[in-house]
């Protein structure tokens, strides 16, 4: 569905990737594995995206993976606008009304339809009632998980997050890949049992 005019196209999409480039700059709250630094939030986004692409096999359902990596390069676009927080705080309709209004702004530099098409996945990406949607979501509470277990805890403990917290939130991984949360499941017990989980 391009325009008479794709040059203009063209100018709009180059418009964007320079104004995503701010999501570079959007600090998370874990350290990659094996870093003194935060994550940001571009860097969580290829992680995703490349976790999903290894674990699609293990989807409880037929999956589209690329609806799915669409969503993941998305998801936390808001977030130039508004900032990364803790998931375990971030749940609230005020947040992901700032969310949705941040992604807008960011999609309005795209041709209408280009925005139109990631608004809508954004917002089946927030109800997580898809096959789609549920993947993602799981995919996306895994490099969070595995920053902490490799890294003595370090979120867990300076955010101040309880076992109970972390088994509750991240259970919801299971509505995407039972077998992936069989195995994080495990890991969540070990960390629980070597002291980095309280």
């Amino acid at each position: 569905m391009l325009k008479e005019n794709p040059l203009e196209e063209i100018e709009q999409v180059l418009a964007f990737m320079v104004e995503v480039e701010k999501l570079k700059d959007v600090h998370r709250k874990t350290r990659p594995v094996g870093l003194d630094r935060y994550e940001n939030s571009a860097e969580h986004s290829w992680h995703v995206c490349l976790s999903a692409l290894m674990l699609k096999d293990y989807a409880n359902e037929k999956i589209n993976i690329d609806r799915i990596i669409k969503m993941l390069l998305i998801h936390d676009l808001g977030e130039i606008d508004v900032g990364d927080t803790i998931i375990y705080a971030s749940e609230t309709q005020e947040q992901k009304n700032k969310e949705a209004a941040g992604l807008e702004r960011v999609l309005n530099f795209l041709p209408e339809h280009k925005t139109k098409e990631y608004m809508e996945l954004w917002h089946e990406f927030e109800l997580g009632e898809t096959a789609d949607s549920k993947f993602a979501k799981a995919i996306d509470r895994v490099p969070p998980l595995l920053h902490n277990l490799h890294g003595g805890g370090h979120s867990w403990s300076e955010n101040k997050v309880s076992k109970d917290e972390v088994f509750s939130l991240n259970s919801r991984i299971n509505e995407g890949s039972q077998k992936l949360w069989k195995v994080m499941k495990v890991k969540l017990e070990e960390a629980v049992s070597n002291g980095i989980l309280r």
